[in-house]
């Protein structure tokens, strides 16, 4: 594994819903998906997350899924979904808020990056997330993180952060950020 200059890691946080696998649309609003027959993953995912260990990146995925907490979703539903992630993608570790209401690790609070760069030994300011949403560009910037937003699914939401970079997809994000890094 590659480090940082200080010692530590560098990772890349994965969002789940509308970057690995694809989002539920209903009223120009994304959901995760509640049955394993709607989960299903991206084109390009597994490559894209192959060539991020290849190039010395932890790769972790950081998800709220609030719908574990309320019941919409079963605790056994989304650990098939997560092995299924698992078999097909080289992620070191998947990281659930499956909270109700906002608390310090769901997004866009910095907790799961927090928690996992204790756990890990990961340099967050080396580190890149990869979302979806403004939720997960805050969630990097209030971790001190690079963040790439994933803007084709054209959602029916106002961004309240800006982020640091865009990308259509998976693999154009994981293009920039072997650039940026200079790995």
């Amino acid at each position: 594994m590659v480090e940082a200059g200080n010692g530590k890691r560098p990772c890349v946080f994965l969002d789940r819903d509308g970057v690995l696998n694809r989002p539920v649309l209903a009223n120009g609003r994304a959901y995760a998906p509640r049955t394993l027959e709607l989960f299903e993953l991206l084109p390009g995912v597994s490559e894209a997350v192959a060539s991020l260990k290849q190039h010395g990146f932890l790769a972790i995925v950081v998800t709220n899924q609030k719908d574990l907490g309320t019941g919409l979703v079963s605790g056994e539903i989304l650990d098939a979904m997560h092995t299924r992630l698992r078999n097909a993608l080289p992620v070191d570790d998947i990281v659930v808020c499956s909270c109700i209401d906002e608390c310090w690790c769901y997004k866009p609070n910095p907790g799961m990056l927090c928690e996992s760069a204790e756990k890990w030994d990961i340099d967050l300011g080396s580190s890149f997330i990869v979302g979806d949403t403004w939720r997960d560009v805050g969630a990097g910037r209030a971790a001190g993180c690079t963040s790439i937003l994933i803007d084709s699914w054209k959602y029916d939401e106002q961004y309240r952060l800006d982020p640091d970079h865009t990308a259509p997809d998976l693999a154009h994000a994981v293009q920039l950020i072997i650039e940026l890094s200079g790995r």
